[in-house]
């Protein structure tokens, strides 16, 4: 198996990284973390796993997880989240790939657990993620949020990658809270205008999407709890690009 980096970015995750770390170990020579200024022990945990520690303050989703690959060992890249694990499929997978293709990324099949429960209904699964690459022809996109690899062609494989995503349904509000805020800011970077009927709007079309286009209408209380979370995330994201502006003109007018 040719040599692979591993590539994960961090803010206080040491409840999660020696896990991710020890995952990407199981196939991957380096794993080098990209650290947001972790306040917790994400640092002195990530070092005493062999990880190599780069500090460097929040950019964006995106232009965060390129920051890593420059200091990569290794042309084939492969990226994690710290709450993220490589299912046994998947390191099964990847120990047989021979990666003489540096056109081709692999995608894998996302697990999204809440607690210890699977949510597969309305689209989080299967929830294809594109995450082994070669940095000479792909790589993640300079979004703020919500990036993604772009590369010149992506084999989808039915490997698994299981994602802890939210420790409890309480979690996942808490979750909804930070990452409309940073999906907020992301939007204003970009130049989004502000607008009153934006937020019902994307929330109307974030219930209707998930329950009538992805099927949450026939598939239970996690379908219409998929359908509810997704709503109040687009409602609040853009209800909070509003609170931006409106704060920004409130500064400007005292001055």
């Amino acid at each position: 198996m040719p040599a692979i980096t591993g590539i994960v970015i961090t803010l206080n995750e040491a409840d999660n990284i020696v896990d991710c770390i020890r995952s990407l170990r199981r196939v991957c020579n380096e794993v080098i973390v990209v650290d947001s200024l972790s306040e917790d022990d994400t640092v002195a945990l990530a070092e005493a796993e062999g990880a190599r520690v780069i500090p460097q303050a929040y950019l964006g989703d995106g232009p965060q997880k390129a920051h890593g690959v420059p200091f990569a060992g290794n042309d084939w890249i492969l990226a994690l989240d710290a709450d993220e694990r490589l299912d046994e499929d998947a390191i099964a997978l990847i120990e047989r790939l021979t990666l003489d293709d540096p056109q081709t990324a692999y995608a894998f099949r996302r697990k999204n657990y809440v607690g210890r429960h699977w949510i597969r209904a309305a689209g989080f699964y299967p929830d294809a993620v594109t995450r082994l690459y070669n940095r000479t022809t792909a790589g993640y996109l300079p979004k703020k949020a919500h990036s993604s690899v772009q590369a010149p062609r992506v084999e989808r494989t039915s490997a698994h990658i299981r994602h802890f995503t939210y420790a409890s349904l309480s979690h996942w509000m808490q979750r909804i809270d930070q990452l409309s805020t940073r999906d907020a800011w992301a939007m204003k970077e970009r130049g989004v205008a502000p607008s009153s009927l934006r937020p019902t709007l994307h929330a109307l079309s974030a219930t209707l999407r998930k329950l009538l286009l992805k099927g949450g209408l026939f598939q239970g209380a996690d379908g219409m709890t998929v359908a509810l979370t997704t709503a109040f995330h687009a409602y609040m994201k853009y209800a909070k690009l509003n609170e931006l502006y409106e704060n920004e003109a409130a500064r400007t007018e005292e001055t």
